[in-house]
């Protein structure tokens, strides 16, 4: 079973993250949301998301094993991607897991977080289209969903559920992302 982590910090996109979750959770992968909160109080493991919803995380980010999982996938929206741009210990999970040969995927607005981390230079990817004049370091692709390698990125909320199957197309191939795709009414 792979094991996927979810960082989750203030201001994530809401429908990226349950959309990740569940559907990598219907892979039969176990998904843990981690809250990017210093404070590891159960009160703080609740994140609220750009438009207000408050999602429960599993665990705190500085809980976390961070060898234990096969693949990092960050959420975007905003202000949340701001956050973990200014958290070094996110960037270094994102720079560790490439050098390490894992899957890394970012959606939205995230892709600047895996730029920040210095993992995008000349490799094919996208964000939310209102960012593209951002990306730099990338070469870039303006696909919903790009997959580079091990790098997966994707544009935004209306992209998610392509983004999360693309996912586990990537780790078990066409058969089990059908699986997880035809119940879903998605093909």
């Amino acid at each position: 079973m792979k094991k996927v982590v979810v960082p989750l910090a203030d201001g994530v996109e809401e429908m990226e993250a349950v959309i990740i979750i569940d559907v990598l959770r219907r892979a039969g992968w176990e998904v843990t949301g981690a809250a990017v909160k210093r404070d590891c109080a159960p009160a703080q493991l609740v994140v609220k998301g750009s438009r207000g919803v408050k999602i429960l995380a599993d665990t705190s980010w500085y809980l976390i094993e961070q060898d234990v999982f096969d693949i990092l996938v960050l959420p975007g929206g905003s202000e949340g991607t701001q956050r973990l741009m200014s958290e070094s210990s996110v960037l270094d999970a994102i720079r560790k897991f490439v050098q390490q040969g894992k899957i890394v995927g970012a959606i939205c607005a995230a892709p600047l977080v895996l730029q920040e981390a210095g993992v995008l230079s000349g490799r094919r990817a996208t964000c939310h289209p209102s960012l593209w004049h951002k990306l730099s370091s990338a070469v870039l692709n303006k696909d919903r969903v790009v997959a580079d390698g091990k790098i997966l990125t994707s544009q935004g909320p209306g992209t998610a559920m392509e983004f999360a199957l693309e996912i586990i197309k990537l780790v078990e191939g066409q058969k089990r992302f059908e699986a997880v795709a035809v119940p879903m009414v998605i093909k």
